[in-house]
């Protein structure tokens, strides 16, 4: 007995070691409270939530680390009633990610053959949390054939394609959003044009066919408790796909975190960050990106 608690003893610490060197790399803080808080609080608040939305910078390294403990203490709070939605997979390959999870194909067949991302790593833990309590994950964008088209010929390019294709995105017509987030989008792109335009559509395109996927399955799942994960412009400010589900969705109760690096990381404005979500995560800029 001696010998085994030891055995485990070894085996925890690094793992113990490890989330408090990481403590030292964000701070969280809750916008409502105004007051900084711990991963554990936003948990808490899920008891009262359908869905929660992490924004992520797709190389933040902190920011990954941050998803996949969030999940994972999801998935302790909440065992066989958590679900994972992704942007980095597509509506198309489900049946792939299915596979995979259930342990009927390698994860060499499972990388290739549902596209994964070249930072598939950065994702890995959460993929693998849901294979081993069973967990739903599903691909949540448009396959990039689908968005593509979208970007050379605008959002009425879709209604040509066929009833079998349709089925892998958001039903159609797709409204483009104004205001705030046209705003954000064409200082982003640096200007309004023809072309970028025609890009606008397809993230609005994105964001209607992430948004739909989220809604379907809370539809046919409305006991489990739903971790979204996308680019945080896609959920900043309650905009993008998030301001799509709800009107997909609209009884559904949506918290969102935006995480990103942060210059001001030693002593942040959390007034000028307020408005990006529910809670807000800065993470040090001095680290490694993951790419």
């Amino acid at each position: 007995m001696k010998r085994n608690l030891l055995v485990l003893m070894c085996l925890v610490m690094p793992i113990i070691g490890l989330a408090q060197d990481m403590s030292k790399h964000y701070k969280v803080y809750d916008v409502k409270k105004q007051k900084t808080i711990n991963l554990d609080d936003i948990i808490s608040d899920l008891a009262n939530a359908n869905v929660l939305f992490f924004g992520e910078e797709h190389n933040d390294s902190i920011g990954h680390y941050l998803e996949a403990t969030l999940f994972k203490k999801m998935a302790a709070a909440y065992p066989g009633k958590t679900a994972l939605t992704m942007e980095m997979f597509h509506t198309d390959v489900q049946p792939v990610i299915n596979e995979y999870l259930s342990g009927l194909i390698s994860e060499k067949n499972f990388i290739k053959e549902a596209r994964a991302w070249n930072n598939y790593k950065d994702y890995k833990p959460m993929i693998e949390e849901a294979k081993l309590n069973k967990l739903d994950v599903i691909g949540g964008n448009a396959a990039a054939r689908y968005s593509n088209a979208v970007t050379r010929n605008g959002l009425e390019v879709l209604n040509n394609f066929s009833t079998d294709s349709k089925k892998f995105i958001a039903p159609l017509p797709i409204d483009t959003a104004t205001g705030r987030y046209l705003d954000k989008f064409t200082e982003t792109l640096g200007g309004h044009s023809m072309g970028g335009m025609k890009v606008y559509q397809a993230q609005n395109f994105w964001d209607a066919t992430m948004a739909w996927s989220i809604a379907k399955y809370a539809k046919a799942n409305k006991d489990k408790k739903i971790f979204q994960v996308n680019g945080r412009f896609h959920s900043d400010e309650k905009l993008g796909t998030l301001a799509k589900l709800k009107k997909y969705a609209p009884k559904l109760k949506i918290l969102n975190i935006s995480a990103f690096s942060a210059d001001d990381f030693n002593n942040p404005d959390w007034a000028k960050y307020a408005a990006l979500g529910d809670y807000v995560i800065v993470t040090d800029p001095t680290l490694k990106r993951t790419f």
